[in-house]
This record gives C-alpha cells, structure tokens and sequence, in this order.
C-alpha cells in the first residue's frame, strides 16, 4: 500500500487493490467478471481499446461504444458505468449539483492546474471534512498532501468524466470572475452602516458592468437557471453579500452568494441588457431580456424571454428575473393535464359562442399557460382572436397582441374598448382588477364575443364573489359569466428515487376526498430525494383544476346577498370536483405526495 494508505481517505481504499489511474484492460477484464459483457465481446473490445494513445478517459471511451449489460439489456453509457465501479469497490457516487456548490470557497483547496492533474474538483468545506469528486479512485498518492494543506480529513466520492471536466472548469472561471470583481470595485460600493442608507443611488460604483468578470459571471447565472429549470432567479442585496436564489418547481434555492460590489455590477449589467435605466435606483423599474439557452439545457437552443424587476431594498436594488420558456407556456392543449371529464367539460365550455370564461389562481399557478394554450386551439383563420396584457409574456404569431402602457393611460379598460372597434372574435384581458375592466368585459360578452380573463382568488366560486364586490350587479354576472377555472401546480414526485408510502392508506385517502371516490388502484408514494431531484424528492409539477360551469343551478345562487357556501354547494351538486380532490387523486397515482396536496390547495368543506 502507498504513503497514501495512512490519510482517511485512503484508508477507505484500502481493499480496493488497484493501484494508479483507470486502465481499459482491467475495466473490460472486471465488466467480465461482474457479467456486464460476455468473454468474447470483452476481448474484442480488449483489442480494439486497448491500445494507449487515447486522451479519453477509459469510461468515457466504453460508454460511447454503444455497450448493452448482458444482465438487463440496458445502455451501459458513462454515468451506468461510473455508477457500477463504484458499487463494486465500495465508494460513494455522486451527481455534481451546481447549486449546492460555493465556487468560491471549494476553489481555495487547491489550484486549477492540480485539480486538473488529479482529476479531483472540491465538492464542499465543512469544518473538519473536505468532499472531493474524482473518477479516479485508485489513484489516492495526493491525498495526505490535500488534507495537510486543508486541515481536513477528505472524502471521495466517485462521478462521471465529463461532469468533472465540464464543472472544474466552470467552477474555477466563476470564481476567478468573481474575485477579479471583487478586486476591481472592493471598498466602493458595500455599505458599511445604515447611516449609508440614504446615499443609496447617489454614489457611481467603479465595477464597470461591461467588466469582462461580470459579464461572464452573468452568464454563468443564466445558463445554471436554463439548466436547473428556474422559473424565477433572485438578486438580492444584504448588508454583507448579495444572495442569488433560483426558484424551481415552485420553491426558491440558495444558488451563490457574491460580494456585494459584485452584486451592484450584476444588477447594473442585467438593466443595461434590459434597456432600464442604469443610473436610477430609487425606483422600481420594468425590463425585458431575449436571449438563448445553451445546448446542454433542456430544450438547448431555443429562443427564452425573461421579464426583469428591479426594486430599491434597504442595501441596494434587488432584481428579480422571470423566464418565460415558449416550451412551458405554450404547451398543447391535449397536455395542459386535465381529466377526460375536466377536458370535456371544458371543450365544451370554449366553443361557446360568446360569454366569459374567467382562471383563477395565484401567480404562478400556470393560469397564463392554460390561457395561451386554449386560445392557440380557438386561433384558426376563420376568427379573430385579440388580446390586452401586462405584459405580453410570450409572442405568439396566431393572436393579435397589445401591451398595456400605464404611462399613456393604455389600461385593460382602454385598451378592451379600443378591441371592440377591431372586429374581434374572441377577446383575452390580461387580468380584471377594478370595476371599468369588468364592466367593458361584460359589454364585450353581451355583444356577442367570448372573453377570457384571470382573476386572483382561492377558488372558482370565490371569483363570483369577487366580481360582485369590484361593483358587477348580480344579473350581469349570471347574464355573461359561463365558467370559471381555478387551478394550482403541484410539485410530482422524482421519478428515480420516490417510494411507496406505507402511512398513506387507501382509507386515510377515501376519507378525505368524500363524498367523492377515488377509483383505481390506490398507490401512495412519498419523496426520497436523491442527486437528480438536487435532493427535494420532487422533479417537475402538474396541475389541478376545478371547473366551475355556471349554469342555471349556479345562477340562481349568483345574487347581491351572494352566499358563497350555496354558490360553492350547487357546484358541487352539478359536477364541480375541488381542487383538492383533484389533489388526492395525484396522490392515489403516485404522481404526488399527500404533504405536497395538502400544502398547495386550499381547504374545503364538504358539500353535505
């Protein structure tokens, strides 16, 4: 055994008795052994790989060969073949998550040209142990030198050649950018006492937003935001650092944190892209960035919009960035997930003739989604389909779309009542948020047009109530509203490690979904987390709907001494399935966990 045998680390190697790096001959010789290939195909490929010269790392080499596992037929690629090696010796794998790592601080370990050499990227600092990835395990000579220099025990854990190569090197470039920020704008722009508070947008920063360092440093955001599938990224200023936070799947992670000089440049590179107003800081501000998505993201290289918000906070201007994925927003109508009962029911909602047709839910709730996709589906060339937003969140070629501008008095009122005299067909308002909006909705649908519109309420029949307290008398309410659909998104299950969840019986689920039953098998999970959920359990989300149709039951309920108890029990009685309901039956599926329904939809009373 080498000197290396008397660190930690390499005492947990010390069965494995292979020494040095990875050679082809002996992986093919251990695949034989363990049964992934037959003798005959792992002397064949012992002769056609074996030969030196290759820089490719020997896993890469094998998993690019198209190789299946004798044992099960499945793909042996690189991450199967990592994945074995390490079951087989005994060693941690791991998948490299860039939003668990501080760049800046596992970088101090050791130097970019050494984790090169060594094939070794720091993972995490704790207090007495240092995380390192490698994907070469056999070859530990370094690892006292590591641990003396860090003052730590380490701990290796095993990951694929590619992700290790595609990381080291961007880790190391984010934190050179970000200390060559630091050096240029250092003891300039960090507030130092509140007292400073009040100079807030008086003093000119000396990190320049076109700085190289910001400008990659930018990017990089960007780039982990298409990769992690953020819907949402967070710039925000403290009184020590500026906090960068991605939200995923309905939920804000911690992703870096940055010295605060750094911050300002960033804030003031995104504004400038965004045709903001650089200087300004005292006040809120709105933007718009077009951009496009490497080809390592999901759906690489299609065309991403983000909707920018600045606002001045206590330490400086937090940003935040909305990203809008025509892959999401613009889904097909057939995969917006409703029920065959809830698809029919609303197909049958949308070809009527004229009348309105109202989504509710909270922001991000996908009510834009469900909006855009229905009317792609309506948009053929034999009607005109017009709308009025703020602001328009995705470009789409079938609509003929208009921006609300404040500034102008171009509001939904002014702007429905200018639509009225294009000849539209089908007419979507943005949102209906005071009493001249609604009462031009109205006008539209009693002339003949179908309208859609959003409002922001818990549930369907709350948005009867909301209508009538903005001032809509009850008849015209009865007399144009046809439907009302609430809906929330739910966080699902990972797919690679959620499990079956013993604590949810078939009883337990019956019960709270009365006097409704949940048909099927009833197979309840509940999350795990593992690596390709960053740990969560949850990967991706679906909706749930409530359809509400008003009809003559429910009308007859709509009055201006509105009982939303009645109103919400002739619903009920005609067919309307709440959201939780629709929850629990995600649940029944295995789709999505009880805790998760519980969280994201409101509470009911049964209508008995």
């Amino acid at each position: 055994m080498s000197a290396s045998s008397d660190s930690p680390a390499g005492q947990a190697l010390r069965h494995a008795t292979p020494q040095g790096r990875l050679d082809m001959r002996q992986l093919l010789k251990w695949m034989r052994d363990d049964g992934l290939l037959p003798p005959a195909e792992a002397d064949m490929l012992a002769k056609r790989f074996g030969q030196a010269g290759s820089s490719l790392h020997p896993l890469v080499r094998l998993g690019g060969a198209g190789l299946k596992d004798t044992r099960d037929g499945t793909s042996l690629d690189a991450e199967s073949l990592t994945r074995w090696l390490a079951r087989r010796f005994g060693l941690p794998f791991q998948r490299i998550d860039p939003l668990r790592v501080d760049a800046s601080r596992v970088t101090e370990v050791m130097s970019l040209a050494y984790a090169e050499s060594r094939r070794a990227l720091p993972l995490n600092v704790g207090p007495t142990e240092v995380t390192v990835a490698t994907c070469e395990p056999f070859d530990i000579g370094w690892l006292p030198e590591i641990e003396a220099h860090a003052r730590r025990s380490l701990k290796l854990v095993l990951v694929t050649p590619d992700d290790l190569a595609r990381f080291t090197a961007e880790f190391y470039a984010l934190a050179q950018n970000v200390r060559v920020a630091r050096k240029t704008g250092e003891g300039n722009s960090a507030l130092s006492n509140f007292e400073q508070l009040v100079d807030l947008g008086k003093t000119k920063d000396s990190l320049d937003a076109n700085d190289q360092g910001v400008v990659q440093i930018v990017d990089w955001l960007w780039q982990y935001a298409f990769e992690q599938r953020a819907s949402d990224i967070h710039l925000e200023p403290r009184r020590d650092t500026g906090v960068i936070r991605f939200r995923i799947d309905g939920v804000l992670h911690l992703v870096h944190q940055v010295p605060q000089a750094v911050m300002a440049a960033m804030t003031a590179r995104i504004k400038l892209l965004g045709r903001m107003d650089v200087i300004e800081r005292r006040r809120p501000q709105d933007g718009r960035i077009k951009t496009r998505r490497p080809e390592s993201a999901p759906g690489g290289g299609g065309e991403v919009e983000m909707r920018l918000s600045s606002l001045p906070t206590a330490f400086g201007e937090k940003v935040v960035m909305r990203i809008f994925d025509p892959g999401t927003a613009d889904k097909p109508f057939d995969a917006l997930g409703f029920s065959a009962d809830e698809a029919r029911r609303w197909k049958e909602l949308i070809e009527h003739p004229h009348g309105i047709i109202l989504v509710t839910g909270p922001t991000g709730s996908g009510k834009t989604t469900t909006l855009y996709s229905t009317l792609k589906k309506l948009a053929t060339e034999e009607v005109n389909v017009c709308t009025v937003e703020d602001p328009i969140e995705m470009i789409e070629p079938a609509f003929n779309q208009t921006q609300v501008q404040a500034s102008i008095d171009l509001g939904f009122a002014e702007g429905l009542r200018a639509l009225m005299r294009q000849d539209p067909d089908i007419i979507m308002v943005g949102e209906i948020r005071d009493l001249e909006t609604a009462e031009m909705a109205i006008q539209a649908s009693l002339t003949g047009h179908l309208v859609f519109s959003t409002v922001h309420t818990n549930d369907a029949p709350a948005s009867i109530t909301r209508l009538i307290d903005l001032g809509v008398p009850a008849y015209l309410i009865t007399a144009t509203v046809i439907g009302v659909l609430a809906q929330r998104l739910t966080r699902t299950l990972c797919p690679s490690c959620k499990q079956p969840d013993p604590s949810v019986t078939e009883e337990m689920l019956q019960s709270l979904a009365a006097p409704w039953g949940l048909g099927g098998a009833i197979r309840p999970h509940k999350a795990v987390g593992c690596p390709a959920c960053r740990g969560t359990g949850y990967r991706g989300r679906a909706a749930l709907y409530e359809l509400m149709m008003v009809n003559e039951p429910a009308r007859l309920a709509i009055h201006p001494h509105l009982d939303p108890a009645r109103l919400r029990r002739e619903a009920v009685a005609e067919g309307m399935q709440p959201l939780r309901v629709a929850g629990l039956a995600k649940v029944a599926q295995g789709v999505t966990s009880l805790e998760e329904v519980l969280r994201c939809t409101p509470r009911w009373e049964s209508a008995g």
